[in-house]
């Protein structure tokens, strides 16, 4: 599975990316989760399974949800305790959930 995280600038979504990545290895689960900005989300989207978005662009989900969908892709918005949460599960359980994905 391939999950794509994106915020303004793609700083705060690397680290979320990180968490999930380790979240996925803990587990055993083979997953590519990668950060990218709102300027390069059309060309992440290309290959993504799941698009989730930081809490801070909320205002823009309607924009971003319309860019998701051109590319078949499943959005989710990260509550803040999620995409701050040391151990990245919970935004790996939101990817899976949305993506229709065992656990």
């Amino acid at each position: 599975m391939r999950i794509i995280v994106v915020c303004g600038a793609g700083a705060s979504s690397t680290f979320v990316a990180h968490r999930i990545r380790r979240a996925a290895t803990a587990r055993g689960l083979e997953v590519r989760a990668t950060a990218t900005s709102e300027s390069q989300l059309d060309v992440a989207l290309a290959d993504a399974d799941v698009l989730l978005v930081g809490a801070h662009l909320a205002d823009r989900v309607d924009l971003l949800r319309a860019r998701a969908a051109a590319a078949s892709v499943p959005i989710a918005i990260l509550p803040d305790v999620v995409a701050t949460s040391p151990d990245g599960g919970g935004a790996l359980d939101v990817a899976l959930e949305i993506a229709g994905a065992p656990s």
